[in-house]
């Protein structure tokens, strides 16, 4: 196995011309509370690449905890970018089995319309293929029909005990997967939701 790069991170911040289509006037947080975290990672090709997350200011750190320990620990990620890369669609983002963090736009879960975690900036969705939201009956993104028998264990994937899972307690956050009836595999967030 190939030495890798050594680790890099860098917190710098956001313009709304930036933020693009992810964020809109009424979000409930603005450009001045969020960062862009550039940081390294471990694509599924074994070569260490550069990715962005946009995420709230007050997170920089327990970010760049969380993808310093899955450098080390080489677990791949597809690709890390903004959700303005993609419109401001989260549908589209996931689709490209992308790992991004804000977004403002409300919860997917049934129930009241209230604002996603993702809006704060304080939620990450991994390797969203390989980890996909089951709600309803429906598989997001639809791709990940392929990965909802978690007992088959592949790359990428998100798994009690695991690497990836690991590495967000390390900082207290907590796993959608965890959630009964509507796991969402690929959620990672600091509140739990």
């Amino acid at each position: 196995m190939a030495a890798l790069p050594p680790f890099h991170a860098s917190a710098v911040p956001v313009t709304v011309a930036e933020l693009g289509a992810s964020w809109r006037p009424g979000c409930p947080v603005g450009a001045a509370q969020l960062r862009t975290v550039r940081i390294s990672y471990v694509g599924f090709d074994g070569r260490a690449h550069t990715g962005a997350l946009v995420v709230n200011r007050r997170v920089t750190s327990d970010v760049t905890q969380v993808f310093r320990r899955l450098y080390a620990a080489r677990f791949p990620i597809h690709r890390v970018q903004p959700v303005a890369r993609f419109g401001g669609s989260d549908d589209r983002s996931m689709a490209a089995d992308n790992t991004s963090a804000f977004n403002c736009r409300y919860a997917v879960a049934p129930g009241a319309r209230r604002w996603s975690v993702h809006a704060y900036g304080e939620a990450i969705d991994v390797n969203t293929v390989e980890n996909p939201y089951l709600e309803g009956g429906r598989v997001l993104p639809p791709a990940g029909r392929a990965f909802t028998d978690r007992s088959r264990h592949r790359r990428g994937m998100a798994v009690a005990g695991g690497s990836l899972v690991r590495a967000f307690a390390s900082v207290g956050w907590l796993w959608g997967g965890r959630w009964t009836g509507s796991p969402d595999w690929q959620h990672f967030s600091k509140t739990g939701g």
